[in-house]
């Protein structure tokens, strides 16, 4: 994905759209229990957009998941789970790849919660971790994926 590209995306009804610009700041899958459960499958895949980069255009998304200070939106219709603003970290927003138009432009490049993965779900992530990555390590991931392809 080229860093002055914008993308569209869309939850399954298309009630609600949005849409993203520029590269991601990391793209991810996580294998946690909680993820498996929202998405219904193995894992989520998600891509880290800054806020700025990152707009609603057509819709209103609502809470949804856990209702905690970590908030899912979703479309209030067809329930698709949209993007997520993690707990601490207002700055950013985590979109759902597989909401955006251009899926296979987004390849998992942390995987977290391996510890909780089914067997048999694997994915290409260049770096894995049972949980998440330590804070500290955040700068150098990021620092290398975008120094790679998406």
């Amino acid at each position: 994905m080229a860093e002055d590209a914008t993308v569209e995306g869309r939850c399954r009804c298309g009630q609600v759209r949005f849409r993203v610009k520029n590269k991601p700041v990391i793209t991810m899958a996580c294998h946690c229990t909680g993820c498996q459960r929202m998405t219904a499958s193995a894992f989520s895949l998600s891509a880290l957009y800054t806020t700025g980069n990152f707009e609603v255009v057509q819709g209103e998304p609502v809470i949804g998941g856990l209702h905690g200070a970590t908030r899912h939106f979703f479309c209030p219709h067809c329930m698709s789970w949209l993007f997520t603003r993690p707990e601490g970290l207002d700055d950013f927003v985590n979109v759902r790849a597989t909401m955006l138009d251009n899926v296979t432009d987004f390849r998992p490049f942390v995987e977290t919660y391996t510890s909780e993965a089914l067997p048999w779900a694997k994915t290409p992530a260049v770096h894995s971790f049972e949980r998440f990555p330590p804070m500290e390590r955040y700068p150098e991931l990021v620092a290398e994926f975008a120094q790679r392809a998406v």
